[in-house]
């Protein structure tokens, strides 16, 4: 199948988005994130997208993790999701913002109370002795906040991608395969097609 162009390149990956979804894949929403951190060496690891809406992309972190660190001095991004099932690729690069303390507190309460303190209990990209050293830090949460309410910690949030640039890549044979490129233009999104 043929990549059919959309007028708005968000429309496009919406569309693409909901298909992954829809295969075995255990986690479409499975994203590589790339950054750099102040002296421009890259890093790459993988995220879960959150949201995506006409502002950009979504996902969320420990602040003071290796990424959060990164984008804390470099404010810029890539996204790379691949579905192999499909034989689809979308590339993302943009400017990073964190998102509103409003939105991650509702996103932050969404998720399951063992999550929400294993983000309290987690020095996400430090070093630990052990593997107990987690668990001593679990269980000091669970007592803390008891039956009560698990609040979002200040170290923690999400990051808002604005897209400049969205490729989609659709495999195709003999590695003939098709790219349609979109930029952020002042007027709205300009659109080229690659060569493979």
């Amino acid at each position: 199948m043929s990549i059919r162009p959309a007028d708005d390149p968000i429309d496009l990956f919406r569309e693409w988005y909901e298909e992954a979804k829809r295969t075995p894949l255990k986690e479409p929403t499975a994203v590589t994130l790339a950054t750099a951190d102040a002296e421009g060496r890259p890093s790459a690891r993988m995220v879960l997208l959150k949201k995506v809406d006409a502002r950009g992309f979504v996902f969320y972190t420990n602040l003071t993790s290796r990424k959060g660190t990164h984008l804390a001095a470099n404010p810029h991004a890539a996204l790379c999701f691949y579905w192999m099932p499909l034989g689809k690729q979308v590339r993302v690069e943009g400017p990073v913002e964190l998102v509103s303390d409003e939105e991650a507190d509702a996103y932050f309460q969404s998720r399951e109370r063992q999550s929400r303190i294993g983000a309290w209990a987690s020095r996400q990209s430090n070093t630990m002795s052990k593997r107990f050293e987690l668990e001593r830090r679990v269980a000091k949460y669970v007592a803390r906040f008891g039956f009560g309410e698990v609040p979002r910690p200040e170290f923690w949030s999400g990051y808002l991608l604005r897209p400049a640039l969205i490729e989609f890549w659709q495999e195709r044979p003999f590695r003939l395969h098709e790219r349609l490129e979109y930029r952020k233009a002042e007027s709205g999104w300009t659109r080229n097609w690659l060569f493979p």
